[in-house]
């Protein structure tokens, strides 16, 4: 049994109320839930601290016993420290979830995780959901593209069409989990399920296994798929391919396929939302007489007129010239160029004396040249 203090797991103070531990402890249990990291030994414990601290601390005597002797009050046999199961206390708290392994897990989160994880039954098991991802370039995310991804996911066995059978041989209850599809382990007084070993979390076993997939009706392959990225797509967006996952156990369905979409960084331009931005450098000549000049989009240049007397840090905004929207065709955002003054560091002889007559003309005649002429012009600019 772990010796982490009950409310360093719990992340809070030892004058929590019972409204603060159970929020606590809600929080954690989805975080570090084992359906939600599949495979993850340290979510698995952090799963089991979690569940054994809101175990002691939600119950007023024994959260009592917890404050005087610590750990100490539910060692050697202690009437409290009797085995609890943390799916049994998930479903206490959430609700549902009938009585398999998940612990009602996948019910809450099925928007998110495609329907996740079922428990073993003998009309089969659900395949996993898998992930890969795609780089693009933001000109790509503005136009759209196809993408072709390679990946590695479970199939149906074609040797024995799935069943796992060399000769079609009926399924058996696993003798192991007893048609359950999971196992119990004891930690403490902690008590925890994991996926049979023994029949994969199906419930079942076969009396005569394919010598192919070697019983479990599928086999891992490599394979490729045709990703078609719609306009407007950001970083970070997650398109879905359903039943593109792994292959279900005995005829269970097939998970689906989470591709993230990773939009490298632009030399010339910052995302936010639809819109873009853009700094541009304009010769100081131009910010004082004004003038029209061209600036860069996605597509192609564009004229944007620069009023005479721009300052520098000006922004203007180009409609429409930013990114499609993702969900709302024929809208899209819009460009922003901030104006960047620049000052020359070296001037020829006649353009310092055609700049000194213009600061005399401006009435400038006060200014000390020794500090440095384009010094003070970067100061007025």
């Amino acid at each position: 049994m772990s010796t982490k203090d009950f409310y360093d797991v719990l992340g809070v103070s030892k004058d929590a109320s019972e409204s603060d531990i159970k929020k606590a402890y809600r929080k954690l249990a989805i975080k570090y839930h084992p359906d939600k990291n599949s495979g993850d030994q340290d979510a698995e414990e952090k799963f089991k601290e979690v569940s054994a601290a809101f175990e002691v601390l939600k119950d007023a005597e024994k959260r009592r016993k917890y404050d005087q002797f610590g750990h100490d009050a539910f060692r050697g046999g202690s009437s409290s420290a009797q085995g609890v199961d943390p799916f049994d206390l998930f479903r206490d708290v959430f609700g549902g979830g009938g009585s398999g392994g998940g612990g009602g897990f996948g019910s809450i989160f099925e928007d998110f995780f495609g329907g996740g994880q079922q428990s073993g039954t003998e009309s089969g098991k659900r395949g996993s959901d898998l992930r890969a991802s795609i780089n693009i370039t933001l000109e790509q995310a503005a136009s759209g593209i196809e993408k072709e991804i390679k990946y590695h996911h479970h199939v149906e066995c074609d040797s024995c069409d799935g069943s796992g059978s060399a000769d079609g041989s009926n399924k058996v209850m696993c003798s192991t989990c007893g048609g359950i599809g999971q196992v119990a382990s004891n930690q403490g007084f902690i008590s925890i399920r994991r996926t049979c070993p023994t029949c994969n979390g199906s419930g079942v076993t076969i009396a005569n296994p394919c010598t192919k997939c070697r019983g479990e009706g599928r086999m891992r392959i490599s394979d490729s798929l045709k990703v078609d990225i719609p306009a407007g797509v950001d970083d970070g967006n997650r398109l879905c391919s359903r039943g593109r996952g792994d292959a279900g156990i005995f005829g269970g369905p097939s998970g689906d396929l989470y591709v993230d979409i990773n939009v490298k960084q632009h030399k010339t331009f910052e995302r936010d939302g639809d819109d873009l931005f853009h700094e541009l450098n304009i010769p100081f000549t131009l910010a004082v007489l004004g003038g029209t000049v061209n600036v860069p989009t996605l597509e192609k240049k564009v004229s944007l007129k620069i009023p005479a007397g721009t300052q520098s840090n000006k922004t203007f905004r180009i409609k429409d010239k930013g990114m499609p929207n993702l969900r709302a065709k024929n809208r899209f955002g819009d460009l922003y160029v901030k104006i960047i003054i620049h000052v020359p560091s070296k001037l020829t002889a006649d353009q310092r004396s055609k700049l000194v007559e213009f600061a005399k003309v401006c009435g400038d005649e006060d200014i000390d040249l020794d500090e440095g002429f384009m010094e003070k012009m970067k100061k007025i600019l």
